[in-house]
C-alpha cells in the first residue's frame, strides 16, 4: 500500500477533530520532562481535553493516573495520540478500534499506512506525522514560532522600541 492511497486529514478535518474532541489518550507518554511526549502532554492537560496517560511503566504522569492500556481507561477516548515506535502502531490501532475511539493521531515522525488503512476501514479518522500540540495551538492562535504560548494573537511582530 502506498502513502498516496491513504486519506490525509486536511487542515479543516484536523480542526474539526480538535473541536469535537473531549478526551485524549496519550499512548506511550513519558514521565521524563526531557521527552517530547511529556512536553506535548504538559500542553494538552492544560486544555479543555480530558487527558489519559497510557503507559504501563508509570503509575502517574503529570499528576494524572497512568493506565496500562486503552482497555483500562474509564471511557473510550475521542482521540488516541500515539508516541510509540512504528512497530507498535498496529497494536495500538487495533486496541483503539476495539475500545471505540474516534481518531488515531500519530505524532510527528510517525507513519504506518497499513495500520492507518485498517483504522480508516473501521470508521476511525487518522492523522499521521502531525503533532496534536502544534495543531491545537495553531488553530487556537497560540502558536509562537518557537512553539510556545505567547498570549498574543496577531499576525504582526512587535518591533523593539
Amino acid at each position: 500500500m502506498t502513502p498516496a492511497t491513504i486519506h490525509e486529514a486536511s487542515a479543516r478535518e484536523r480542526l474539526q477533530i480538535i473541536q469535537n474532541a473531549h478526551s485524549v489518550a496519550l499512548v506511550g507518554v513519558s514521565a521524563n520532562p526531557l521527552r517530547s511526549s511529556n512536553f506535548v502532554a504538559t500542553y494538552l492537560v492544560r486544555t479543555q481535553l480530558r487527558a489519559y496517560p497510557v503507559n504501563p511503566a508509570y503509575d502517574e504522569v503529570l499528576g494524572l493516573k497512568s493506565f496500562p492500556s486503552l482497555k483500562a481507561l474509564p471511557e473510550a477516548p475521542d482521540v488516541v495520540v500515539v508516541f510509540r515506535r512504528p512497530e507498535a502502531i498496529p497494536g495500538v490501532v487495533d486496541e483503539a478500534i476495539e475500545v471505540g475511539a474516534s481518531v488515531v493521531w500519530l505524532q510527528l515522525g510517525l507513519r504506518h499506512d497499513e495500520a492507518a488503512q485498517r483504522a480508516l476501514d473501521a470508521g476511525l479518522k487518522v492523522v499521521q506525522n502531525r503533532c496534536l500540540k502544534i495543531e491545537h495551538a495553531r488553530f487556537s492562535g497560540r502558536l509562537h514560532l518557537a512553539g510556545f504560548d505567547t498570549g498574543v494573537v496577531t499576525s504582526k511582530r512587535r518591533r523593539p522600541i
